[in-house]
């Protein structure tokens, strides 16, 4: 047993008076360390301890009967309720997730006893995500212990974000940038990309040493989720982990979302508005973002009609991320209310997995037309492709492009122009 390891080396340590004093000490601090870094597996049965007899095959084969069979006794439209996204992409996160991670193999115990199934364990985690209940909440239905769906949990959550994560939470590459570009354009926002803001995520079990760093407005420990998103719901970028008693303006500056543009890796965007070029996308952001050339705020007090319709179609717009941070809660309750995970490595696995689920059932339920094609980005938006690499004197000049304030002041006026005169009706 480690524990009985450890109290003979401090014997050892304590008994021990010839010269080579030194090395015991390294030696024994060595093995010490190796012990407390060692993570106890889970072990069989505990003396003394009440053996529960859930019938694990009995509850899989029920619940297959129930939403997998090719009857099943619940329709589609209730998987789709329960489960938050079609049979046929809970089957496909399912089966990949299962040949990711041999954890969700179904196997036979020491006694040739068989193992959970991998839909009972997957089920057990979704039930999580979806309901937000705790863990052992499942047991009833799923016959699995606590301890068992919180180790589920981790694994799926990891598996997702290791498969899908590359694909349906990436950064718009050309063809996504000249679909944003279009669609900005029709909106009346030549060169939008999207809308940005911030979530906050209430954390329960913040250790109470970090509870003052984690505390800002809200007067309880949150995390923090900047992110940005289109018309059709898709979250495009997503930067978790920042504490709560940071600003969306502390969180931006710590961001990622400018860094292919500054390195020069992002698709750049050429467009023209009211006669003036511009080689840079932008964001809509809400009145806290600082003026820079890639974010576009409404206007607090407007004066005048062009000014009022102006702030009247950059607020509509802007309401893209907000749409998506209500649907993300909804489909995923684990995330609109306050969160009892302990560390915080599982906790942004959590909202990473959610954020590319959500993504999966955006394409999945039609919000993307498959069949939409742009060749140009509008009737005067078209992308170009970036530098590859860019030494850092262009790495400097690209960072005080983006924060350029002449850029923003000009940009705002010629979209306050470019709404009045081309689209007139449209909000």
């Amino acid at each position: 047993m480690p524990f009985k390891r450890s109290r003979l080396v401090r014997r050892q340590l304590d008994d021990s008076s010839s010269d080579d004093d030194d090395y015991v000490i390294s030696s024994a601090t060595q093995i010490l360390h190796s012990l407390s870094n060692v993570k106890r597996s889970h072990g069989g049965s505990v003396f003394g301890h009440r053996i529960i007899n859930r019938d694990r095959q009995g509850g899989h084969n029920r619940m297959y009967q129930d939403y997998l069979a090719v009857n099943p006794t619940y329709s589609p439209e209730i998987f789709r309720r329960r489960y938050r996204m079609s049979r046929q992409l809970f089957l496909r996160i399912m089966n990949a997730v299962e040949a990711h991670d041999d954890y969700f193999v179904q196997k036979r115990d020491a006694a040739n006893v068989l193992g959970l199934s991998c839909f009972q364990k997957v089920t057990a985690a979704f039930r999580m995500l979806t309901y937000g209940v705790p863990a052992d909440a499942t047991d009833e239905y799923v016959r699995i212990g606590e301890s068992t769906v919180l180790e589920s949990l981790r694994r799926f959550v990891t598996a997702v974000v290791d498969i899908f994560e590359d694909e349906y939470l990436r950064y718009p590459n050309e063809a996504d940038t000249t679909k944003l570009l279009a669609r900005g354009e029709q909106r009346g926002f030549p060169g939008m990309l999207g809308s940005i803001d911030c979530m906050h995520w209430a954390w329960k079990s913040c250790p109470y040493e970090k509870q003052g760093q984690y505390k800002g407005h809200k007067d309880k420990p949150t995390i923090i989720l900047e992110a940005v998103a289109s018309q059709d719901l898709w979250i495009w970028h997503a930067f978790f982990g920042m504490p709560g008693s940071h600003n969306d303006i502390n969180v931006l500056h710590r961001s990622p979302l400018f860094s292919n543009l500054a390195e020069g890796t992002s698709p750049q965007v050429n467009y023209t508005i009211n006669g003036h070029e511009y080689d840079m996308g932008y964001y809509l952001a809400d009145g806290i973002y600082p003026s820079w050339a890639t974010l576009v705020q409404s206007i607090t007090l407007p004066m005048g009609n062009k000014r009022k319709y102006f702030a009247k179609a950059q607020e509509a717009a802007r309401k893209d991320v907000e749409r998506a941070f209500g649907v993300l809660q909804s489909r995923f309750a684990i995330v609109r209310g306050p969160t009892r995970i302990w560390d915080k490595e599982t906790i942004g696995m959590i909202m990473r997995a959610c954020v590319i689920m959500h993504n999966m059932i955006v394409e999945d339920e039609g919000f993307l037309d498959p069949n939409e094609r742009f060749d140009y980005g509008g009737r005067n938006v078209e992308p170009a492709r970036g530098k590859a690499t860019r030494t850092l004197d262009e790495f400097i000049d690209a960072h005080r492009r983006i924060r350029d304030k002449e850029t923003h002041v000009q940009l705002k006026e010629d979209l306050i122009e470019h709404l009045w005169n081309h689209y007139p009706d449209l909000y």
